[in-house]
């Protein structure tokens, strides 16, 4: 590929920055890394990332991104331990989404498991591998123990020029010249205050306000004990509550509940077992309370999913671009992050393939059509508890009814089931669940349930299937 600069500077060694950084290393001569913990060479959680002592998993488009930027890498994390669900079978997992059951016993009905694969690395393994893998790649360097002190610009105001930096140890700082910086630092990031104080103002912010906490206790279970590798109770209606247990490496497991809309969980294992007990499976709680914890209990707020609208605003410096959770950060329970992040990296790669004239707009636009994807397919069932503030529409109740009769469908029709998990695996649009030919087999299985008490189609439904109703904005693509 064509060199457009001589360096990028990445902002954050997280998951986002890290991606960013891979693709930079084709269009500049070198790029470099910032990052404000200091990083070790073994997998370890560290301050910077919070989240990464809770539970993750890559999406089936996270992780086939993951293994296009770096070939072999997903092969190199089941060879350290890292579960992986590639063979289609149902046993292995236990996922219960808006109080509907998932199929327990059979094949999903895809052509190709392994392309629709769910990878169970914990974060701070998986980010360990990917900092290995980009290590090794000539042009890339990442400077660890050092604060982000400010962005630097041209007099006129209209490009960014660089960073300066403090190192944490000793304090002496120095700026890093820059023909592009990307500020992959987070929820926490300064670009919207770096804006306004260059006059460009802020962007604007969707928040869908779930006041969401979630507490984990990291576990070793003797292999064996459950042939489940991951269990996902989620929130259902009038129950803003739920839990996950994730095997991990190492024959260790993360427990995991959580509460919305102020439910707050006990800290200690014993108070989430408790909290549990009304909707988790038996078995597993039976198989948490026989496991020995390897670390603290450990807990995370989030006050709101935020999206930072960079793609409506008006005017925005050349030189700067932004990424993951600094562009938009999801309710955890979702597990979308990791993979949206991914995502990002290929909205980069795809504009930068383009040159960098416009490339802010361009990049930023790009974004903002997955990133609504995940935003849509989170937010409308965060929003169908009445406590949870944020923006609802005709269109998304419309959706979560659709929804809710699709899952019922998901029960017992492994067809339709592996539709929806194309869908929330980020794999293929929402649009297709709207297909005529879809919405034929999910009302045909929801007709034989109707005398069991199953419900009936939705109001709206037909009239989507017929093309008399749009689909909602953020489903279209």
């Amino acid at each position: 590929m064509s060199v457009l600069g001589e360096r990028a500077v990445v902002l954050g060694a997280s998951m986002s920055g890290l991606l960013a950084a891979r693709v930079l290393s084709d269009f500049y001569r070198t790029v470099t890394v910032v990052e404000r913990d200091v990083l070790s060479d073994e997998p370890e959680s560290r301050r910077g990332v919070p989240q990464g002592r809770h539970g993750h998993v890559l999406l089936a488009r996270g992780a086939q991104t993951v293994g296009e930027l770096f070939p072999g890498i997903l092969d190199e994390l089941v060879a350290d331990g890292a579960p992986v669900w590639d063979d289609a079978e149902y046993c292995r997992l236990y996922l219960s989404f808006g109080g509907h059951l998932m199929p327990r016993s059979g094949k999903a009905a895809v052509d190709d498991p392994k392309a629709n694969a769910l990878y169970q690395p914990s974060r701070p393994l998986l980010e360990c591998h990917v900092r290995r893998r980009l290590q090794a790649i000539e042009n890339v360097t990442i400077v660890d123990g050092q604060d982000v002190a400010g962005l630097t610009s041209t007099a006129d105001r209209k490009r960014v020029t660089g960073v300066r930096v403090v190192d944490r140890g000793g304090g002496s700082e120095q700026e890093l010249t820059a023909d592009l910086v990307v500020d992959a630092m987070g929820r926490a990031a300064h670009t919207p205050a770096f804006l306004e104080g260059l006059g460009y103002g802020r962007p604007a912010e969707d928040h869908v306000v779930v006041h969401t906490t979630y507490v984990s206790q990291l576990l070793r279970i003797p292999p064996g004990t459950l042939k489940e590798m991951l269990t996902l109770v989620g929130a259902a209606p009038g129950r803003p509550t739920g839990m996950f247990l994730f095997g991990y490496e190492n024959d260790t497991w993360m427990f995991t509940v959580f509460g919305m809309v102020g439910h707050q969980p006990p800290r200690d294992l014993a108070g989430m077992l408790s909290f549990a007990q009304d909707f988790a499976p038996a078995h597993v709680l039976a198989a948490v309370q026989a496991g020995e914890p390897v670390a603290p209990v450990v807990q995370h707020r989030l006050p709101s999913s935020q999206w930072r609208r960079y793609d409506k605003m008006r005017r925005f410096p050349e030189g700067l671009l932004v990424t993951g959770d600094a562009m938009c950060s999801f309710n955890p329970v979702y597990g979308q992050g990791m993979s949206v992040a991914a995502m990002d990296a290929l909205a980069l790669q795809e504009s930068l393939r383009r040159g960098v004239t416009g490339l802010s707009r361009r990049y930023f636009r790009a974004a903002a059509k997955s990133i609504g994807v995940a935003w849509g397919l989170a937010a409308g069932p965060d929003l169908a508890f009445p406590e949870v503030e944020g923006r609802r529409t005709p269109a998304m109740r419309l959706t979560n009814r659709f929804a809710d009769w699709v899952l019922t469908a998901c029960e017992t029709d492994p067809v339709v089931h592996a539709q929806f998990t194309r869908v929330t695996g980020l794999v293929e649009p929402p649009s297709h669940l709207f297909d005529p030919s879809f919405i034929y087999r999910v009302a045909t299985v929801n007709r034989r349930r109707r005398q069991r008490g199953s419900q009936p189609q939705p109001a709206g439904v037909a009239r989507i299937a017929d093309g008399h109703t749009p689909l909602p904005e953020t489903l279209s693509e």
